[in-house]
């Protein structure tokens, strides 16, 4: 384990990186790669339940073609060991703009919808208005889903005036500019936005369709087509980068896709395809949207300086149809257990693969444990500065990883969330899961564990990847600790060294295990468990 006291300047040094000082607007230093000191420009590109076994070069038995995001590892490095925060949208992408885990929040458990208030709020650092107090232009062209303002009628303050621009949304958390959907691609209303007015307003209503392109019943907008969504969307984004490659500041793009998520509309382009079902035509088409945006960035000459990060905000949806991909040979969660919504690792452990030529070596590997939150902290590294005390809690850098010059573990341990709310927390080989269940939608879901199941899971994932045997009564010591350990990040606000923030609420890490068991943690595993 690496020194955590270090701060993120020394750790930099003493792996033996290069700050060197700049006179640039907005940064006061910045890491020199190679033969260019220039900031990178950042592009992330999210893909929204896309499974860690989706992607061929992550899971040699994949039966869905993703030349591009193979091309992207060709190019750098695939993480082996990532995951996402939670095991559904919504907490991932708190986690991912703020480096803070989301059960901080008011969201405790589950997801927002279309309609909902802003989670992130004005005043808190995210990764556009760190970057933009660094020089960085930003935007966010994509999903959302993490609420905002939306504004009333005066004469009728129970229905939304779409004529209004919005509040709280990217635009006003720091991003430059944005263009995307309030939600989930199957959550009303069907709108889009630019910056923060709609382009239509809706004046029909579309009716609920089922699976595959399954979506809710909810207004829509006459510009607005569901099969028109990704590709619209990665025209504007490439537009971006055309536009950004004229102009001399760096770049941050946040390009969170509407897609493998419902509904399940690949174009008539992609129809077919992948010759397995729908959504394995789905991911084809993702692939090749992540093949657009390589293609802008080396036809602006921008591919040498630039970071792209692609991965997904947590693992493959049962709506994919798991039966008709299992008879193809091809399974999403590959040899994880679970999928999206749970505390398994197949509901968190997700593909992460990033290029950047001016720095990464390509066709690399590390099985270094990464989260999602960790990219502000890696951002400031990046730029050779640290974060405040109250920026970026649960945030550690991955950039000594990036660089190949990473020998001991970056992180300490690693907090994860199932859909409704059960905690896990992972420290090496261990991990330990709050909850005698999945904790979301796969077998044994909550409240239908065996009754002699334990209330505590603990699975060593050096021995048992797929998560079936179930260590806890053997290792009580191992179960107190990282318990402890959780309740300590809980306690504190953070996970990373510094001075003890806020949460918003009482964090309970009991919140997944069954009121009537709690009192078996005192007496098999020596926990306290406030009542």
């Amino acid at each position: 384990m690496i020194n955590l006291s270090l701060t993120r300047r020394n750790f930099l040094k003493s792996a033996g990186l290069v700050t060197t000082a700049l006179s640039l607007p907005g940064c006061t230093s910045a890491l020199q790669f190679g033969n260019s000191s220039r900031r990178p420009n950042i592009v992330y590109i999210l893909a929204d339940d896309l499974g860690y076994g989706d992607v061929g070069c992550l899971n040699p038995e994949s039966k869905i073609k993703t030349p591009n995001i193979d091309r992207i590892a060709q190019n750098g490095i695939r993480f082996t060991d990532a995951h996402s925060g939670s095991a559904v949208c919504t907490p991932t992408r708190y986690g991912i703009l703020t480096g803070r885990y989301s059960f901080r929040s008011r969201l405790k458990r589950g997801v927002l919808g279309g309609y909902s208030k802003p989670l992130i709020p004005k005043d808190r650092t995210t990764v556009p208005s760190y970057l933009k107090q660094h020089g960085y232009h930003s935007a966010c062209i994509g999903k959302w889903h993490l609420g905002w303002n939306w504004p009333k009628k005066e004469d009728n303050p129970k229905q939304i005036d779409y004529s209004k621009p919005i509040s709280g949304g990217p635009v006003d958390i720091g991003f430059d500019h944005f263009f995307g959907i309030s939600a989930s691609l199957d959550m009303p209303p069907y709108i889009y936005l630019n910056d923060k007015t709609p382009t239509a307003i809706p004046i029909k209503r579309t009716k609920a369709s089922p699976s595959p392109a399954f979506w809710r019943a909810g207004p829509i907008g006459d510009d607005f087509e569901f099969v028109d969504v990704l590709p619209k969307l990665t025209r504007k984004a490439v537009d971006y980068i055309d536009d950004r490659a004229k102009q001399d500041d760096p770049f941050f793009l946040y390009f969170p896709l509407p897609a493998p998520h419902t509904p399940i509309v690949p174009t008539d382009e992609f129809k077919g395809r992948s010759g397995i079902n729908p959504y394995a035509d789905f991911v084809m088409q993702t692939d090749h949207t992540v093949g657009q945006v390589l293609d802008a960035l080396e036809r602006n000459g921008l591919t040498e300086n630039t970071l792209v990060i692609f991965t997904s905000d947590n693992g493959c949806s049962p709506q994919a149809n798991y039966k008709q991909l299992e008879k193809a040979g091809h399974d999403p969660s590959w040899v994880f257990r679970g999928h999206k919504a749970d505390i398994y690792e197949g509901g968190h452990r997700i593909p992460f693969i990033a290029q950047w030529p001016a720095a990464i070596k390509p066709d690399t590997d590390t099985d270094q444990i990464t989260c999602l939150t960790d990219l502000m902290a890696t951002c400031a590294d990046i730029l050779g500065e640290e974060l405040t005390d109250s920026e970026g809690e649960d945030s550690v850098s991955i950039l000594p990883a990036l660089l190949g010059k990473a020998p001991q573990p970056i992180r300490e341990a690693t907090v994860h969330h199932s859909i409704n709310g059960s905690f896990s927390i992972r420290q090496g080989k261990w991990k330990l899961e709050l909850c005698p269940g999945s904790g979301g939608w796969s077998a044994p879901r909550p409240g239908r564990a065996p009754e002699d199941a334990p209330p505590v899971q603990l699975y060593d994932l050096t021995k048992d990847i797929s998560e079936r045997e179930n260590l806890a009564p053997q290792h009580p010591d191992v179960v107190k600790r990282l318990t402890n350990l959780l309740q300590k990040y809980a306690d504190k606000g953070r996970s990373t060294p510094g001075k003890p923030q806020p949460n918003e609420g009482k964090v309970n890490i009991f919140m997944g295990i069954p009121k009537d068991r709690l009192p078996e943690l005192t007496a098999d595993y020596g926990i306290a468990v406030e009542n």
